[in-house]
């Protein structure tokens, strides 16, 4: 008697390695946010989450950069330590600072969306360095306009306030982690993505 053996595709070999590198950046700005100095002048400490966030939109695009975010926010909240300083929980996803938790899938689907120029993702050395500045740069204000609504909420401050306590001191560090981002697209290291 013989028997035959059939293969059965369930899910396309695409989504499961799109999948995988989500899950794979939702991590790394896990690990990103253990680098974490806390400020004086701020409820928010200074991370490396945000240069997770620019490389999840530019190095996945906008609908997986976004998704791995999702992804990152659902640890966290599930109770895995990934957001500032190992911290996890609800409580954080609605606290003062949560705003900029929020913020993260929808700055990557933005930056995604202006690397890529749309929702199919693109080789991320394509694009130009003007372009991936301005598109981290939108990126940076999507993640400052909705925290310092939030913080202003939560602390019950000014927009003003919230945007001098929780945004304005931040800038320089902006930049450092956009001139990271950008070397770290158009280095040698990023051949296979």
């Amino acid at each position: 008697m013989a028997t035959r053996a059939e293969s059965v595709e369930l899910v396309e070999e695409g989504t499961v390695t799109n999948l995988a590198r989500a899950g794979l950046v939702a991590a790394l700005v896990g690990a990103f946010a253990y680098v974490a100095i806390p400020t004086p002048f701020s409820p928010a400490p200074v991370t490396l989450q945000v240069l997770g966030v620019f490389l999840a939109g530019i190095l996945l695009g906008p609908a997986w950069g976004g998704f791995s975010m999702v992804l990152y926010l659902s640890a966290g909240a599930l109770g895995a330590p990934v957001f500032a300083g190992g911290t996890a929980g609800l409580g954080v996803l609605v606290g003062e600072t949560a705003g900029y938790l929020w913020s993260y899938p929808i700055a990557a689907a933005v930056v995604g969306a202006i690397v890529h120029r749309g929702i199919e993702p693109r080789p991320p050395k394509e694009a130009s360095v003007a372009l991936l500045v301005g598109a981290m740069v939108a990126g940076v204000v999507v993640i400052y306009g909705i925290g310092t609504v939030v913080m202003a909420a939560v602390l019950g401050l000014t927009l003003v306030e919230a945007f001098l306590l929780g945004a304005a001191a931040f800038v320089p560090f902006e930049a450092a982690k956009i001139a990271a981002a950008v070397g770290i697209v158009h280095s040698d290291r990023l051949a296979a993505v």
